[in-house]
């Protein structure tokens, strides 16, 4: 399998989200929305964007507290947490405000019960004026509207559609080391629809076609396979 990030119309439109984002005006609100259903690549796209644009990638767990968020983001800066959590706090805000850079929060559903955690969230953005994106499963929309103080400066929201034959046409091209017929990938569309899933298959299909020395595969072992 080839070693390339494919940009699909989901990626496109999240590269689109962070530099709208960057662009924004100072005092603009600087908060972005991605959300979808699971599978769909949204994970692996913020830690790439991450990478691209220099940014900080956190993954946040159900254990998350706004303490334990904030020795993450000091630990990002190479610096030893301290032990009182406004000292942490400060080291964020004195390190982004003189090297601003666009935060990445993963799995924000975790802390959707947990206010405290999303205030500071908030009060990191609102002191640094640096862009946080949030990306979060197929609710996390609906449920950060809870949150309206926070919500309202959703200045960009995208949501990860499940991918389109094209989009599935174009994975298969970049990352396949091994041709796949028009019509097996329409029939493959009606079958699979997550990334995870996509990528598994384009691992087996390779691994027939070197086994039965076959040159591209078609419907007809597609419909064998699945």
């Amino acid at each position: 399998m080839k070693k390339i990030f494919v940009k699909t119309n989901n990626v496109k439109n999240f590269i689109g989200l962070v530099e709208n984002l960057q662009n924004k005006p100072k005092n603009i609100p600087k908060m972005g929305l991605v959300y979808g259903e699971p599978g769909l690549g949204k994970s692996q796209t913020a830690l790439w964007l991450a990478c691209k644009y220099d940014g900080i990638y956190l993954r946040c767990s159900n254990i998350m507290t706004s303490r334990v968020l904030l020795e993450e983001f000091v630990k990002e800066f190479d610096e030893i947490p301290r032990y009182l959590t406004s000292d942490n706090f400060n080291i964020v805000v004195k390190k982004l405000k003189a090297n601003p850079q666009t935060i990445f929060i993963d799995e924000i559903d975790y802390l959707m019960n947990n206010y405290k955690t999303i205030e500071t969230l908030r009060d990191i953005h609102d002191e640094t004026d640096c862009p946080i994106v949030f990306v979060g499963m197929g609710l996390a929309h609906r449920k950060l509207e809870r949150y309206k103080h926070l919500y309202d400066r959703f200045s960009e929201i995208v949501k990860f559609e499940v991918f389109s034959v094209g989009d599935l046409k174009q994975i298969f091209e970049q990352l396949a080391e091994v041709k796949i017929t028009t019509d097996s990938i329409e029939y493959i569309h009606r079958k699979y629809n997550r990334f995870r899933q996509i990528v598994q298959l384009i691992n087996q299909l390779e691994i027939v076609s070197k086994e039965n020395n076959l040159n591209e595969i078609n419907l007809e072992v597609i419909q064998q396979l699945i």
